[in-house]
């Protein structure tokens, strides 16, 4: 007899992986973070709920939007347990990840815009630096990357 997943049949890891283009091996590390959930069929095979797809790819925009495993769980136990998440479940979760986002835009268009300066010279090295760290200045502010650290504050 065929188990059912909350709103149609239940999926089998790799059906689930197919679907969510996310490898099995990644599928086992979300149900071990407890990202997601399977049952398991009475050989031990995992089945998942169809809503299942929803969180992998809510998982999947999360870590593109850049955040850590302890915050997309935190996130995720904001969803009801008892019906699939619905639209105004996942606007109320990702409205708060505008600020971040744009914050991580302009973080990149900083990059970009010094990119072709220190790496354009070719020296790569910037206690060497006669351009934008003459007499390495920069070491007089503390340890690592001190201008790109100044700048993000």
């Amino acid at each position: 007899m065929a188990q059912t997943g909350l709103v149609g049949p239940a999926m089998t890891i790799g059906e689930v992986a197919a679907r969510s283009g996310v490898a099995t091996s990644a599928l086992r590390f979300y149900e071990e973070q407890g990202l997601i959930a399977s049952e398991r069929t009475d050989s031990g095979h995992r089945r998942y709920p169809r809503t299942v797809l929803r969180l992998v790819a809510f998982i999947v925009f999360a870590q593109k939007v850049g955040l850590s495993l302890e915050e997309i769980r935190s996130q995720l136990a904001k969803l009801p347990r008892n019906r699939a998440p619905e639209r105004a479940d996942w606007a109320r979760l990702s409205g708060s990840w505008t600020k971040r986002i744009e914050e991580r835009i302009a973080e990149l268009e900083r990059m970009k815009s010094t990119l072709s300066e220190c790496i354009g010279c070719g020296c790569l090295s910037l206690d060497r630096c006669q351009l934008a760290n003459p007499a390495d200045r920069a070491a007089r502010r503390g340890a690592g990357p001190r201008y790109w650290i100044q700048s993000n504050r």
